[in-house]
């Protein structure tokens, strides 16, 4: 039987935990190709009740049981038991914290790394995208897609090349995508052209172990070590929405706009132009010094003095860092909810305060920042007789994305 150390690199190549998982049932040890591993083990009649030291099994037409999650993505077909899939994430997170000081970092496709659209709802405006070739237009990374059905034109995220390159030396990468696995394998191969950095590890909607939502279930690695990059947290499961970072959505084609009510303007295919943020750099670039900021603190024995590094939660590390954005500032809110709510119920004023804002409803010499619907309120007028900042409320939202408290002057109250 084959002991779990062996286990410990395996994630860093799929087809390394291909091997693993096929030498201990007896199989040759050859398999790199994983449509052969398919057929050979289909051709062994696997069954479904017999894998490495019972656990592990390669299913193909058998529903799992309950206490067995599909690992399709890894190859297609294998199902794993809890025993061993709670052997395979801690032997695998263990290797990356302890030998490589790496966390795990799953990855969002779509409004997060990129836009996609469909090439026959394009607008007319859009046109010349179809035309025009990656030497000779400014816009980067615009890519046509051929897809059975329908051809798609996909718009890589600015800074994208090198936020993958630099992520991948702190944390291990999957992609995580509610798309079907054709789509996920076609923007898995745009980004990472020689699989150096997913390394196989892409996960599709098919995959997911919940319907329409997404779980960490099917990833051999623990929760406390694992970093979600996503546009939304609604997507996750309860139990993983403490591990996200809600990324701006990335809106460059014009259907991508309407789908989200962004009617208003051009989008930046039309305008020829593309995201920036509001210092004139990219997104990924703040987002990819933010995951630098949580590596640091993790792997910072002043930082989780008393926490051995196997045992701590990259959650606790986010906590601390979102206390920090607002840190020091006590906020009044003014006609920014509306009449029936309480003002410490709202979403607003709880994000100011896991920013770390002391939040109120009376003005004092304490306050510093008034957040107000308009500049008309009779505390806006308190604020600019007292010389305490005045803003709207973009400000407390744009810090949220951001991560870093923002310039006050850049979000006047009118």
């Amino acid at each position: 039987m084959m002991s779990v150390a062996t286990v410990s690199p395996i994630l860093h190549n799929i087809d390394n935990l291909v091997g693993y998982l096929k030498r201990g049932r007896g199989l040759d040890s050859d398999y790199s190709d994983l449509g052969l591993i398919d057929q050979r083990a289909k051709r062994l009649k696997v069954e479904t009740d017999v894998g490495i030291s019972g656990e592990a099994s390669f299913a193909f037409d058998e529903k799992p049981r309950f206490s067995e999650v599909r690992f399709g993505y890894i190859p297609k077909g294998l199902v794993l038991r809890d025993v061993e899939i709670d052997r395979l994430r801690n032997e695998n997170t263990r290797n990356l914290l302890l030998n490589h000081k790496k966390l795990h970092l799953v990855l969002d496709l779509d409004h997060t790394l990129l836009n996609t659209t469909f090439l026959d709802e394009m607008s007319p405006e859009e046109e010349y995208l179809k035309t025009q070739t990656q030497s000779d237009h400014s816009l980067q990374y615009v890519h046509v897609v051929d897809t059975p059905s329908r051809q798609l034109m996909t718009k890589l995220r600015p800074y994208i090349r090198t936020f993958l390159v630099q992520a991948s030396q702190m944390f291990e990468l999957s992609i995580y995508t509610m798309g079907n696995r054709d789509y996920a394998l076609e923007m898995a191969k745009l980004l990472d052209p020689g699989n150096h950095i997913f390394g196989g590890r892409v996960i599709s909607r098919d995959d997911s172990t919940e319907t329409e939502r997404k779980s960490l279930d099917v990833l051999l690695a623990q929760d406390s070590a694992v970093v979600i990059l996503d546009d939304t947290k609604n997507v996750w499961t309860n139990d993983n929405r403490d591990n996200v970072i809600v990324m701006p959505r990335y809106h460059f084609f014009r259907t991508s706009c309407q789908k989200f009510g962004l009617s208003k303007g051009k989008p930046y295919s039309e305008l020829k132009t593309d995201e920036c943020d509001r210092y004139g750099g990219a997104y990924l670039a703040n987002v990819l010094q933010l995951l630098g900021n949580i590596h640091t603190i993790f792997f910072n024995e002043v930082e989780l003095q008393g926490w051995d590094l196997i045992d701590r939660d990259v959650r606790l590390v986010l906590k601390i860092l979102r206390k920090e954005v607002l840190k020091g500032c006590k906020i009044v809110f003014s006609h920014v909810f509306p009449s029936n709510v309480e003002a410490n119920t709202h979403p607003l004023w709880k994000m100011a305060e896991q920013l770390g804002a002391t939040c109120s409803t009376q003005v004092d010499p304490s306050v510093t920042h008034v957040v107000a619907a308009n500049a008309r309120t009779q505390k806006s007028f308190w604020a600019v007789k007292e010389g305490k900042f005045l803003v709207n409320p973009q400000w407390i939202h744009t810090a949220n994305f951001m991560w870093q408290k923002q310039p006050e002057d850049n979000f006047p109250c009118h």
